[in-house]
């Protein structure tokens, strides 16, 4: 389904089988959960008996073993709500998703076993072999599982849900070209317009009429939900519309406003009984922020213990290479664009601090010799380890600026500032795709900036993991250094 050149929907047909394999989707998957781990875990221990012992041993630990991971699989899982079909219609997150779950079964069994006494009932090694063997078996089926669930999208032979349509023909067709619901999964079964009142006619009962031809239809296409597509201010309109639906075993959702289109994921919240729709949150929340503040202090003084030799030894060659200041220190904006001086190795021969500063750019000749060689490795920024242990700066995080290129990108690039949301990094997401070095042009530093936006709206510690691993690996976290 779309809307074509002249802007009509094309609406889905309905589809019997569809809606059967839709709704019996979960179901398998869990099962195929249930005897991929089962399975695992069976043949391991089988395995492990055979192995060290000589005998064949089909029921026992073996059974018990089975029974117990899988049990623990499938309640991960349920909590995780990984029995939906929405959640394999895109294949991104799919395998962080699976190995997640899979260390969490593991975690719980561990702390069973530990419990209930009864560690020594177990092999080791069949636990370990099970662990190991079903990493790629859980990801390989979900994997397969999204791709399966892809195809039947496109296809149109399989779909999340499907949705009724009403409202006036201008709203519904701006929602329908603005949130594209076929490509979230969503089949629109049929839609309905109300129509505008005709002169000398009672409003409320033109409405009526509307609604009552909507309702029949809607009946009689049996979706899962339908979608009022009317503008919010007209509280009288979507009350009457809330009303013809009430009656049927459907879900009903108001269409969102075109303002909550530059929002990932608004949703209602309720505080302190005060209901209201929330467009964004905080970054991250207390527990979060007090969990990457333990682990910023925890290795940077790991680091910083670690690095000693070489952070003396950069210093002896700056020293020796140029006359200046071993370490060069920048204001810079932090958390909540609050003020803080950086530390870094000098690298250049100036150390401007002024309202115009000069990016370093290929081949710049106030660049020293072994300044090249610093920048070329990242290990002028070491330094900022004392920034991350003082509070100023995270391990992880959006790069900070100068406060001179601040203000003038903040003027350029629409919501720029949000950059400060979190607390800027050594090294950050941007960073490890290749986006280092001068920003010449306003496009590469919103490449920049989306990056870094991206990075503050899908934040995770194993997020944070993964760019400190390819920060010291990945060849695109060294590309474009000046």
């Amino acid at each position: 389904m779309s809307v074509d050149h002249l802007g009509r929907v094309a609406l889905a047909r309905p589809r019997r089988k569809a809606g059967h394999w839709r709704h019996w989707l979960g179901p398998a998957t869990a099962l195929c959960d249930i005897a991929v781990v089962a399975g695992l875990a069976y043949a391991a221990t089988v395995a492990n008996d055979l192995v060290h012992y000589g005998v064949l041993r089909w029921d026992g630990p073996a059974r018990e073993l089975a029974g117990m991971l899988a049990a623990l699989f499938l309640f991960v899982n349920l909590m995780r709500g990984r029995y939906r079909i929405e959640r394999y219609l895109s294949p991104r997150g799919q395998l962080t998703a699976a190995f997640s779950a899979w260390n969490i079964t593991l975690v719980a069994f561990l702390v069973l076993l530990f419990l209930a006494k009864i560690a020594e009932h177990y092999s080791r090694a069949a636990i370990l072999a099970t662990y190991l063997a079903g990493i790629p078996a859980v990801a390989l089926f979900r994997s397969a599982i999204a791709a399966l669930v892809a195809s039947g999208n496109r296809s149109g032979r399989l779909t999340a849900e499907r949705i009724f349509l009403i409202g006036r023909e201008k709203e519904v067709m701006a929602f329908v070209s603005r949130a594209k619901p076929w490509n979230a999964g969503t089949a629109i079964v049929d839609l309905a317009f109300l129509q505008p009142t005709p002169a000398g006619r009672d409003p409320r009962a033109a409405l009526a009429a509307d609604l009552a031809a909507a309702a029949a239809s809607c009946r009689a296409k049996r979706p899962d939900a339908v979608f009022i597509a009317v503008p919010w201010s007209e509280h009288e309109t979507i009350e009457a519309c809330v009303d013809a639906f009430m009656t049927m075993p459907v879900a009903i959702h108001l269409a969102p406003e075109r303002i909550m289109s530059r929002f990932e994921r608004p949703h209602v919240v309720s505080a302190g009984g005060l209901p209201s729709l929330r467009l964004t949150r905080a970054p991250l929340s207390p527990a979060e922020i007090a969990c990457k503040r333990g682990f910023d202090i925890l290795a940077a003084s790991l680091a910083l213990v670690l690095l000693a030799p070489l952070l003396l030894l950069i210093a002896l060659a700056i020293r020796l290479d140029s006359p200046g200041p071993v370490l060069f220190r920048q204001r810079r904006h932090g958390f909540n664009q609050e003020t803080f001086r950086i530390f870094k190795f000098r690298s250049m021969t100036t150390t401007e601090d002024g309202a115009v500063i000069a990016q370093a750019r290929r081949n710049d000749p106030r660049v020293t010799a072994v300044g090249r060689v610093l920048r070329r490795y990242n290990l002028d920024e070491l330094p900022q380890l004392l920034n991350v242990l003082a509070g100023d700066m995270s391990l992880v995080g959006p790069r900070p600026h100068a406060l001179a290129h601040d203000r003038e990108f903040q003027r350029k690039i629409a919501l720029y500032a949000r950059r400060h949301n979190v607390k800027p990094g050594i090294t950050g997401w941007a960073q490890v795709n290749g986006l280092r070095g001068e920003t010449d042009t306003d496009e590469k530093m919103a490449d920049r900036v989306a990056h870094d936006l991206w990075y503050i709206d899908h934040w995770s510690f194993s997020l944070d993991l993964l760019i400190l691993f390819r920060t010291l690996f990945s060849p695109k976290a060294f590309r474009n250094a000046v």
